[in-house]
């Protein structure tokens, strides 16, 4: 038996979730678990539907789309296939070590492609777990060669989903064009408070009483992509700035992989600048 998921996403109409069961019942396909929720704000229907048996894709696609209205985007993914990832970071360890970590004990189901780094700080560490460094230093170079030689590395790799686990450097437009929702960031913030460089800093110098960190889509506009997850930490006027660096650290790695594991389980639509999780 196969296991595949339907992700709905079309505009809101009566009796879709009976129509689109019904079609699930038709092909003898067994629902597993379904989740749907409807923005009454836009009038946007989403579904996800966790299906097991024998498919048919095209006709069963084919039934799908006539029973929804115009305007409408589905698909069929695979449950059991194995997304990859290609990481990218510059020198801190935490966000990438708990990822490397928790695929090794089977907490993430990801393929870890390759890491690439614009410092070989952490090649040792990614190479611990029999997994490719590459290092491509950005020093003397020009920001749109350095991303050229880390695009061809990425594609020689096929990835589902790009990561960047603390890769300090902005992305261009070109880059971010190439892979459209398909980076996933982490920002070491509460955004969209304290967007931009230093943000503990700033955070600091407002006397916040939390901290936290943010994992978002990447778009063009920094650090303001669809967010997928954030979480807190309290602090008190006793932090510095040193310190809320230091307990954000614990926050970041947990968010990332939080998004990270949403991604790849199918869980998250993306719907305008937000996402529906399911």
């Amino acid at each position: 038996m196969e296991r595949k998921t339907l992700l709905t996403d079309c505009p809101d109409a009566q009796g879709l979730i009976a129509k689109i069961t019904n079609i699930c019942y038709k092909h003898q396909l067994n629902i597993i678990h379904n989740n749907e929720y409807v923005d009454h704000s836009t009038g946007q229907f989403f579904m996800r539907t966790e299906l097991e048996g024998i498919f048919n894709d095209e006709t069963f696609l084919m039934d799908i789309d006539q029973a929804l209205p115009p305007g409408s985007h589905r698909s069929l993914v695979d449950a059991k296939r194995r997304k990859r990832v290609v990481i990218l970071v510059t020198k801190e360890s935490h966000c990438l070590g708990d990822i490397l970590m928790k695929a090794y004990d089977g907490s993430l189901d990801v393929d870890i492609a390759a890491v690439i780094g614009n410092h070989n700080t952490l090649g040792a560490l990614t190479e611990k777990f029999d997994i490719p460094f590459h290092f491509v230093s950005h020093e003397n170079v020009e920001r749109e060669a350095h991303e050229n030689q880390v695009v061809e590395i990425i594609d020689s790799y096929s990835p589902d989903y790009i990561v960047l686990a603390k890769f300090m450097r902005v992305l261009t437009p070109n880059f971010v064009a190439r892979f459209p929702r398909q980076i996933i960031n982490i920002h070491h913030s509460f955004l969209p408070a304290f967007i931009g460089a230093r943000p503990y800093h700033q955070a600091y110098q407002r006397g916040v009483k939390i901290t936290g960190a943010t994992a978002h889509f990447v778009t063009n506009d920094l650090d303001e992509g669809p967010i997928i997850d954030q979480n807190i930490k309290h602090v008190d006027h006793t932090f510095s700035a040193e310190d809320m660096v230091k307990a954000g650290r614990d926050v970041e790695k947990t968010v990332l992989s939080n998004a990270l594991s949403l991604v790849l389980e199918d869980k998250v639509f993306v719907y305008g600048n937000k996402t529906v999780i399911l």
